[in-house]
């Protein structure tokens, strides 16, 4: 384990973080549900906003642990406000010097993956950070790291903004001017918000939807469907392991992402693609009758084979027509019933679910 060195201009970094008077102040639900949106982006079970005093860190917003802070030495986030314009991640904290022989690392709750986006003050010192930490070694995405950027930048407005809320309690006499700054921050901050709220709907892989945005989207489709109801397809790549197993991930991500396009430029306008999990993808299909869902899957289905990247790839596909009266995760298992049946009877096949 390395102790993290003390940052550049440390004393001026200290007076900047003193100025917020944020220190040792109570929890707040902003600054939670922009950890709650880091940690549904990353994937990861824990999560924080983290400020670096002189000899501590201290939690503004923790979440999967317990506590209120921990000694500067022993904290991720120390090295990470180093590199101020950087994202700091650690896939595996075991192989990191700096961390292998952490407290948190060998022992509870044993951090294995790390990544932080440090919180700058308007004057540009990095005050702390907004992390995600997991347990298990992971890596982080393009997309989730712009995103947890994006996110970083929303908790230094937030503090922004608190201080402007305490300096407008102080100089009633100019409210108006610091009422309308108050008003643009929380625009800003909301505009942002309904931007991540997007991303945390969206596969970070794919670029399709997620199983989040799946969900609603079919229960309003059985919600608004009239005379057809819609249809759902769950679909399956064929021995996607032993892709894994063979080629590498790498690779395995390319099939990924290319079905993802073949879906997108098949169903865009028409319905839903989105990424369930793993290999499978579902396909929502609004009033459409199932002689034309089935052709839709069988079409996807040769598309599928004819995908120009130098692999052998086939789908199974189960599909299933909603029926009056079940729920819509009733109508997922039916479909993923005729997955199983598909693949049992030899893959590379559409089933129609009973």
């Amino acid at each position: 384990m390395i102790k993290p060195p003390i940052p550049a201009h440390e004393a001026e970094r200290l007076a900047a973080l003193q100025r917020y008077r944020i220190l040792d102040t109570a929890r707040d639900q902003e600054f939670d549900d922009l950890v709650t949106i880091a940690r549904t982006i990353c994937n990861t079970p824990m999560g924080a906003v983290t400020l670096i005093d002189r000899d501590r860190q201290w939690f503004k917003s923790l979440q999967g642990l317990e506590g209120e802070q921990t000694p500067r030495d022993d904290a991720f986030c120390a090295h990470t406000i180093l590199a101020p314009q950087e994202l700091t991640v650690v896939q595996d904290a075991r192989d990191d010097a700096r961390f292998s022989g952490n407290p948190s690392v060998v022992g509870d709750p044993h951090i294995r993956f790390y990544a932080g986006a440090p919180l700058l003050s308007s004057d540009g010192y990095a005050l702390g950070s907004l992390c995600v930490f997991d347990s298990v070694p992971a890596q982080l995405a393009a997309p989730q790291a712009n995103a947890l950027r994006a996110l970083s930048r929303q908790v230094s407005r937030m503090m922004e903004m608190r201080l402007l809320r305490m300096q407008i309690d102080h100089h009633q006499d100019e409210h108006d001017w610091y009422e309308a700054r108050l008003a643009e921050y929380y625009q800003q901050l909301e505009q942002a918000n309904l931007e991540l709220s997007e991303q945390t709907r969206t596969d970070p892989l794919t670029g399709l939807s997620n199983r989040r945005a799946l969900t609603a989207a079919l229960a309003d489709a059985i919600e608004r469907a009239c005379e057809v109801p819609p249809a759902v397809a769950i679909v399956d790549i064929d021995h996607f392991k032993m892709v894994n197993d063979i080629h590498g991930h790498a690779e395995g991500d390319v099939v990924l992402t290319e079905l993802a396009a073949v879906l997108k430029s098949q169903f865009a306008g028409r319905g839903m693609a989105a990424r369930y999990g793993g290999e499978e993808f579902v396909i929502l299909m609004p009033n459409t009758p199932l002689q034309q869902a089935e052709l839709q899957c069988e079409y996807l289905r040769e598309s599928v084979s004819l995908l120009p990247i130098g692999l052998p790839i086939s789908v199974s596909i189960g599909l299933a027509v909603h029926r009056d009266g079940e729920s819509s995760g009733d109508t997922l298992r039916r479909a993923d019933a005729a997955l199983y049946q598909a693949k049992a009877e030899g893959r590379d096949r559409v089933v129609v679910a009973g």
